[in-house]
């Protein structure tokens, strides 16, 4: 068998670190997705569980202030009419920070 030349064996050394970049490129980003599932997934049971006005309440109208500025797509705010819409009887972000709020 002939040897590999140090140049050859560089090359290899590369295309093996680039592929490996590659799968760690992948990992980290599907790692970035499970993490922002998660946090969704607990903030949506969350906003349909708790009837505890300081979580329920509050979050959902911090989210429905904060949600519009952040998402920039029409097709992610249809992701989220449901929650966007203010529901009757439920305190707005300003009544929860001067004690309107009722429990």
């Amino acid at each position: 068998m002939a040897r590999k030349t140090i140049g050859e064996r560089l090359a290899q050394l590369d295309a093996q670190r680039k592929t490996l970049q590659i799968r760690l490129g992948k990992q980290e980003r599907a790692i970035d997705t499970r993490r922002k599932v998660l946090i969704g997934a607990l903030v949506l049971h969350r906003l349909e569980n708790d009837r505890d006005v300081q979580i329920g309440g509050g979050l959902a109208a911090w989210l429905r202030s904060e949600l519009p500025k952040f998402l920039t797509r029409d097709g992610d705010r249809d992701l989220f009419d449901d929650l966007l819409k203010p529901r009757a009887n439920e305190p707005t972000i300003g009544d929860i920070g001067n004690g309107s709020a009722t429990s």
